[in-house]
């Protein structure tokens, strides 16, 4: 495959008209078309990366957390139609058993091959502080236990990529002294304080689940894991760009405090996404959508009904500047699980996981 007349988005973050060549679903160095090379003509489109969700619990009226394979597969399809090649799908607090079977299924999922690549699994719970559980079931709440996530690694083939723990529940930094070395620890759905968020980090803990949901808020005398967060230069941090969960002037400060390297867009998508308004499930709760925005009987926000390129598209329309917007769908995601060898730009020797797209961030096709 030839991609000819494209405006293709680098990795300094500017755009620059290039051909790319397409060998194996891989870019490589420039070669002679054949008859048979499919070539196309991109004029007037922007290429840029597929999109790198590193979490999300489901679409198009499925959940990872259901267990069920066939459900998977067609998440994963609905991520790639919608302009996300890789993705992590992630699990909500349920029993140890329940979460067991669920990894476990993730092996049978793979092999659809027609959807976006499993980048691994994002563990969201049930290692939660009750007190900001979210839309996490209270009662599946349980101390950290590293043995427990050492077994889940291995009935899923190796695939935890990311795991939250709250840092200020009993045994967690105990947690992350054991693991820090086999998954990336991700301080989320918790009431720690500073010093508590910033030992954590010490430790090892780099990463942020959802950014401003479920923590302390930052105040000027209680800065909390958000101020901890921008302290430690190595932490990267989520943010739900919805336009529900964090107001616009936030999402545009976020970028600034943070700058274009340290942060993670997320769509936090639940199976609604991609569905017309109703009543959903979500880790055994029911959720009511309404125009995409999904929500608890008592009101709590309960994940996305926005899919990763709708979140990317919505940051722009904030005002952060597009090439942030891009890097932190692509590049600073795929940079925190450890696959930006592979995909997150657009470089010879990459997967060739790419979007064109119009100058107004229509998805045109996904390759």
């Amino acid at each position: 495959m030839i991609i000819k007349n494209g405006n293709v988005f680098q990795e300094d973050g500017s755009f620059c008209r290039e051909t790319l060549y397409i060998r194996n679903h891989r870019l490589t160095e420039a070669f002679e078309a054949t008859s048979e090379e499919e070539v196309i003509d991109a004029e007037g489109l922007i290429v840029i990366p597929g999109l790198v969700d590193i979490h999300s619990h489901g679409a198009y009226g499925e959940d990872f957390s259901d267990g069920d394979p066939e459900g998977l597969k067609k998440i994963l399809r609905y991520e790639r139609q919608s302009g996300i090649t890789s993705y992590c799908p992630t699990s909500m607090t349920l029993p140890k058993e329940q979460l067991k079977k669920i990894f476990k299924g993730i092996r049978e999922a793979e092999k659809s091959g027609d959807g976006a690549t499993v980048a691994g699994i994002n563990m969201e719970g049930p290692f939660l502080d009750p007190v900001k559980k979210g839309a996490h079931v209270e009662e599946w709440i349980t101390e950290p236990d590293a043995d427990f996530v050492k077994e889940l690694n291995e009935v899923s083939g190796g695939r935890i990529r990311l795991v939250t723990l709250a840092p200020n529940v009993k045994g967690a930094m105990d947690f992350i002294r054991e693991m820090k070395e086999e998954v990336q620890i991700s301080l989320g759905h918790t009431a720690a304080d500073y010093e508590c968020a910033a030992e954590a980090m010490a430790l090892g803990a780099h990463h942020v689940t959802h950014l401003y949901n479920a923590m302390q808020p930052l105040a000027h005398r209680e800065p909390g894991l958000i101020g901890a967060a921008s302290d430690d230069p190595e932490c990267m941090v989520e943010l739900i760009c919805d336009g529900y969960h964090i107001h616009p002037s936030v999402i545009r400060t976020t970028f600034k405090m943070f700058g274009p390297e340290r942060v993670i867009l997320i769509s936090d998508s639940m199976r609604a996404t991609g569905m017309k308004n109703g009543t959903y499930e979500l880790g055994g709760q029911e959720v009511t959508v309404k125009d995409r925005k999904a929500v608890l009987k008592d009101g709590t926000l309960a994940g996305s009904a926005t899919n990763l390129f709708g979140c990317m598209c919505k940051a722009i329309e904030f005002g952060v500047p597009v090439d942030q917007a891009i890097f932190a769908a692509t590049r600073n995601p795929a940079r925190s699980i450890g696959i930006y060898d592979r995909t997150g730009s657009v470089h010879t020797g990459k997967e060739a996981d790419l979007l064109l797209v119009t100058e107004n961030f229509e998805l045109k096709r996904v390759i």
